[in-house]
């Protein structure tokens, strides 16, 4: 299963390049005033690392880990040539142990596996921040087939109990530019939810 997994994606970031856009996502983006001035960030499921770009421009010493070795390659090519802190890690997240009390930061776009929940609760140091973002349920045109990889209405504000939320939203989010939208200008758009939280 983790090789066709990641057969998968690396099927599917195989032409990436450097000029791939890789762009953070909305909430990262949105509310980049609550980020530290420095410490350690990671981004969960990053493929070409658009939210870990962003937070290494930002100052943080950012992890970036994902199955798709494909991807993480040109992120580490970007990142060397940029002269940007950012270590790429492969790896299958569903057997991966978060380590304990890590992280300023961490984000996870258009990724989720309730299981891993706690543990990401658990890999914040005090103080640290969550931005966690991704597809609002019902299933969606060019989006995850499986239900399982949606949120429901308000999950995100109920998952973590000793995260104090600073922001939370639902709503249609242009792919692309990673802003808020109508639902019929495009297909390019998603119903998606938004979180930041701070641990207590």
């Amino acid at each position: 299963m983790t090789d066709k997994l990641a057969e998968k994606w690396d099927a599917k970031y195989s032409k990436s390049t450097l000029q791939t856009p890789a762009n953070p996502c909305f909430v990262v983006k949105q509310h980049s005033r609550l980020l530290p001035f420095k410490g350690q960030a990671l981004e969960l499921a990053c493929g070409l690392g658009g939210n870990a770009r962003f937070l290494a421009q930002c100052g943080l010493k950012t992890h970036a880990w994902d199955i798709s070795d494909s991807a993480l390659t040109v992120l580490n090519n970007w990142a060397s040539l940029n002269q940007l802190p950012i270590m790429p890690l492969v790896t299958n997240l569903e057997q991966m142990i978060l380590p304990y009390q890590q992280f300023d930061v961490i984000v996870v776009s258009r990724y989720l596996d309730r299981k891993q929940f706690k543990a990401i609760e658990d890999a914040l140091k005090p103080g640290g921040l969550l931005f966690y973002q991704t597809f609002l349920a019902p299933i969606q045109d060019n989006a995850p087939s499986n239900p399982d990889f949606y949120l429901q209405t308000n999950e995100l504000n109920q998952a973590w109990l000793n995260l104090e939320t600073l922001v939370y939203g639902e709503g249609w989010l242009s792919s692309e530019n990673a802003t808020p939208s109508t639902q019929d200008e495009n297909n390019s758009k998603h119903r998606y939810a938004w979180y930041v939280g701070r641990k207590k």
